[in-house]
């Protein structure tokens, strides 16, 4: 019933955005030589009516070119070089360039396109060929291609890095810091030629015990039952995955959205009044990242609830207790990835120690191939995106991979 209610909201608030786009149009258009009128106010105010709504179409990632680390541009080229049910491989390589290092960049599945780590990847690309996790919206995915659980999480990692080949290096941004992890474990204790060479891990809940956040404090307040029967949805007859039990992106969405309803409220304004006093690039810089923001997909009901219980209720990596496929999880049979984590000082998602915590678990590691960043100033977004992650944070990473060549 949640679900069919908000697709029903949605398929009626869906024209009036349709409208306000037209009309954004039109008004720029016919009138937006001139500053300070009331149709350039008018269509500042349509523009808010048009990005303010939820779309579950994946945007492009919009890389087409990319200036490398002697300030020379270059084209890049993206391309689809393997497929699941469930995620998309992507490769971005810079044209007529080989032999740079090679990056997994595994992307958050938590409500957002990977295409959000868009400036993430054409900073990498400076220096390294960079494939990135397209995770697909499982809600177009059919329920006969089978259920996604924290252990596909794991699988997919470990395909991908048997894919690409040995030498690669590994990237986690966020969630995906848990099962990147997992997946260097289960590998180094195979003695796997695919172990990856170095392992980088950014903001993300390695174990949530340290500094807790709301959303920690959120996921511990209540039983999981609550959360299947509160926050699960059924996917409508309409879509491709109709009858799977999801985790709708429109909820995880709003979740995030309300831990800072001010900042939002204040980024609309200031779109408001950069766009009407004609300060484009700031007004534009703002509208892309709503743009972003408000594409949204669902995650399998199963994978956010064995995340819930595994991650963030019972600690299950920190504690020695994490399963994939049957095997317990040990960190200490890592003994060959170079180990990178990295902290924003005002990270609200992901408190400060929480990604940390990996240095101890693995425990296999000298200390030389050990290192850690806290970066300060930066909230959990500013850690890899932004002049902070362009500038400071990258140059970081760099080195670290460059270390585990």
């Amino acid at each position: 019933m949640m679900y069919k209610a908000y697709q029903a909201f949605t398929n009626l608030h869906d024209p009036v955005r349709i409208f306000a786009k037209a009309s954004e149009r039109v008004s720029n258009n016919w009138f937006g030589n001139f500053t300070l009128n009331p149709m350039q106010r008018l269509a500042a105010h349509y523009e808010q009516i048009a990005l303010l709504g939820f779309t579950h179409t994946r945007p492009d990632f919009k890389i087409y070119s990319v200036i490398n680390s002697f300030g020379i541009e270059q084209a890049v080229d993206e391309e689809l070089v393997y497929s699941t049910h469930f995620c998309n491989l992507v490769r971005f390589t810079k044209a007529g360039i080989e032999g740079q290092p090679k990056i997994l960049l595994v992307a958050p599945m938590s409500g957002h396109f990977a295409t959000l780590l868009a400036g993430t990847i054409k900073t990498l690309l400076r220096d390294h060929e960079v494939y990135v996790t397209d995770w697909l919206n499982i809600r177009d995915v059919p329920l006969s291609f089978g259920n996604f659980d924290f252990d596909s999480y794991v699988e997919h990692i470990i395909t991908f890095l048997k894919f690409i080949g040995p030498q690669t290096h590994l990237m986690a941004v966020c969630q995906p810091t848990v099962a990147c992890l997992a997946a260097t474990a289960i590998l180094s204790e195979d003695k796997s030629a695919y172990v990856p060479a170095s392992l980088t891990l950014m903001a993300g809940p390695i174990d949530v015990g340290q500094s807790p956040t709301k959303v920690n404090e959120l996921a511990t307040s209540k039983p999981l039952s609550w959360f299947e029967d509160k926050l699960i949805g059924t996917i409508p007859r309409q879509f491709n995955g109709a009858g799977r039990r999801v985790y709708p992106g429109f909820l995880q969405l709003m979740a995030f959205m309300s831990m800072n309803p001010d900042r939002h409220a204040e980024s609309f304004r200031k779109l408001y009044e950069y766009r009407v006093s004609g300060e484009a690039e700031k007004a534009d810089a703002i509208h892309e990242f709503y743009e972003e923001y408000f594409a949204i997909m669902d995650l399998s009901a199963d994978f956010y609830l064995q995340t819930l219980k595994k991650v963030f209720m019972d600690r299950d990596l920190p504690n020695g207790k994490l399963i994939f496929q049957g095997r317990i999880v040990n960190p200490k049979c890592i003994k060959k990835t170079f180990l990178l984590t990295v902290e924003g000082e005002r990270d609200d998602i992901c408190g400060i120690g929480q990604t940390l915590a990996a240095q101890d678990l693995c425990s296999g590691l000298p200390g030389y191939m050990k290192s850690h960043h806290l970066q300060a100033g930066v909230g959990h977004y500013g850690v890899f995106n932004g002049k902070r992650w362009d500038g400071q944070i990258y140059p970081v990473v760099r080195n670290h991979i460059q270390s585990a060549q």
